[in-house]
């Protein structure tokens, strides 16, 4: 039931080992126009790479799916993502990564941005900032798709308005471009929920990033396109938000500048799984429309 359905979460254990294909996810699914898109949840330090890399795989092959987007602005010790990184997380079967208010936390990621398409940051920075916003590709099954990085201004710096870009970078989408996913990086529920409900029957998906907490409202809008608030974080959540938790109590207890370093224990690979029409229904802009939203956790064993 389209702008109700609630599904529940899944929570995914003992997957087949890396790398090791399971056979019966193999039949042939037909030449439909349908997306499987898995987004993966801010990628946080080391932790949150190793999860990556030990189930990313088992998960694709499992779900079959035919497009990976991640949030890596926090890979690099939880501030910021470096050239090395941005390589490492895309040879592990990402097709697509993601930034936000911490995109430009390491200084040698400035040159890299314009060299590698692949790597977004805010469309919604000023321009003429290192990179871009926007990603055209195509995805395993052929279908052509982009992916749109916009940055929330509530509570965090006030750049360019998202909305007013939303509209400028859509505008830029060709018309056979069947899938549109938007990854709004924003501090508060109502400024994503807000773009949510802006950009529905505009593109197929809109996920929230950056509070590192997995919210329960995901859902299909009205006129088919696929939301949640946050998808939460990948990577150990035995800490506060992927940070220490000893440091970050401090902080709080004396207001003294910290140094603050990636926790450990409990590391999870928080996602979504958004699945379109099997017919390739479209919505009012031509994109094809979401069926479902699925939260997925993954744990290490």
């Amino acid at each position: 039931m389209v702008g109700s359905w609630r599904p529940t979460i899944s929570e995914v254990h003992g997957l087949a080992p890396h790398g090791q294909a399971v056979r019966s996810v193999f039949a042939f699914r037909g030449m439909k126009e349908s997306m499987r898109v898995l987004f993966v949840g801010d990628i946080v330090g080391s932790p949150g790479r190793q999860i990556v890399r030990d189930r990313l795989a088992d998960i694709v092959a499992q779900r079959q799916i035919d497009l990976v987007i991640a949030n890596g602005e926090n890979s690099a010790s939880g501030f910021g993502i470096t050239p090395r990184l941005a390589e490492e997380l895309l040879k592990m079967g990402i097709d697509v990564l993601t930034g936000g208010n911490h995109s430009w936390d390491r200084k040698e990621i400035l040159e890299y941005l314009p060299h590698e398409p692949r790597l977004l940051r805010p469309a919604n920075f000023p321009e003429g900032n290192p990179g871009s916003g926007l990603y055209l590709g195509t995805a395993k099954n052929g279908l052509k798709y982009a992916v749109l990085n916009l940055q929330g201004r509530v509570f965090m710096t006030p750049i360019d308005d998202p909305f007013r870009k939303a509209d400028s970078e859509l505008e830029k989408i060709p018309s056979d471009v069947a899938f549109v996913f938007v990854d709004m990086h924003a501090e508060t529920t109502s400024e994503k929920l807000a773009m949510g409900w802006y950009l529905d029957g505009r593109v197929t998906a809109v996920v929230g990033t950056h509070t590192h907490v997995a919210t329960a409202d995901e859902h299909v809008f009205p006129q088919g396109t696929a939301y949640i608030t946050d998808v939460g974080m990948t990577g150990p959540h035995g800490g506060v938000i992927g940070m220490d938790r000893n440091g970050i109590i401090a902080k709080f207890l004396n207001g003294l500048p910290a140094r603050f370093e990636v926790a450990s224990g409990d590391v999870q690979m928080n996602c979504v799984l958004i699945e379109t029409d099997d017919d390739g229904a479209r919505n009012s802009a031509g994109r094809l429309r979401a069926r479902s939203i699925e939260r997925l956790r993954l744990c290490i064993d």
